[in-house]
């Protein structure tokens, strides 16, 4: 018979995560909205970055419907696209590559930046290595560092950089996932590794909880928002004009990038 017990479980633990994060993240949630806020403002970019997994939450801010202008992906194909699994670009690939000193600094110098700019960086663990020198180098740059991340649960895990420092050490602003370090959350009865994992979850209630915050701020402020529109609201005749002014403001932002 099937139960679905191990499906209840997952949302159990989803949702308790949630929750913690509604219990113990709302300041440093309101910290680093105000960073944002400050920089899209001033009409720079908050630079998004992450790899495998953690390009999820990058790929929800925009475009995305309900999502605004003033956040920019770095997004670098082979840390994020390793679905192949086995050959081209396959798994094995994709964990040398996150784990290669050198490698996010190389990156790094694909982009012009600027010191009103902030960094937005996700990873779960922060401890590889092409994550930290991307905070570095941004650090160097005079860029705020904003990491969200397993902090509570990584601790002072040893980092795969010569620095001796973890991302969540190095940055100046950190929000705590709360998710367990293990990310799987679902114990079965006949397997050794559990199933069900949470950060993606995370990440994404955290994105959310942020850029509306980031959005309550602007607006305080009297600043105007590019908000990606939906078109499927009946009788909105307007959505494509709203697009085409997203679009045309996104495309004067990144000029110089």
């Amino acid at each position: 018979m099937i139960t679905q017990n191990y499906a209840k479980e997952w949302k159990r633990n989803a949702f308790g995560v949630m929750d913690k994060i509604e219990a113990t993240q709302m300041e440093n949630i309101r910290k680093v909205a105000e960073v944002m806020a400050d920089t899209i403002e001033a009409g720079r970019w908050v630079h998004t970055f992450g790899c495998g997994h953690a390009n999820l939450p990058i790929e929800e801010m925009y475009p995305r419907i309900g999502g605004f202008v003033g956040f920019h992906p770095l997004c670098e194909i082979p840390l994020t696209f390793f679905t192949h699994i086995v050959g081209e670009m396959g798994i094995n690939q994709f964990l040398f590559l996150e784990r290669t000193e050198g490698y996010g600094k190389t990156i790094m110098s694909s982009w012009n930046f600027d010191s009103r700019d902030c960094i937005w960086i996700f990873s779960h663990t922060g401890i590889n290595a092409v994550n930290i020198d991307v905070a570095l180098e941004a650090k160097r740059l005079g860029m705020k560092v904003i990491v969200f991340g397993s902090a509570g649960d990584t601790g002072d895990k040893a980092p795969r950089h010569s620095c001796g420092k973890n991302l969540f050490q190095i940055a100046d602003y950190v929000v705590d996932s709360c998710c367990p370090l293990q990310d799987a959350s679902v114990k079965m009865e006949k397997e050794f590794d559990k199933i069900g994992p949470l950060s993606t979850v995370a990440f994404v209630t955290t994105v959310w909880m942020t850029l509306c915050t980031v959005a309550e701020i602007l607006e305080q402020r009297g600043v105007k928002l590019y908000i990606h529109p939906s078109h499927t609201v009946p009788g909105d005749t307007t959505a494509h004009e709203r697009l085409d002014a997203c679009i045309k403001e996104y495309r004067r932002r990144v000029a110089g990038v």
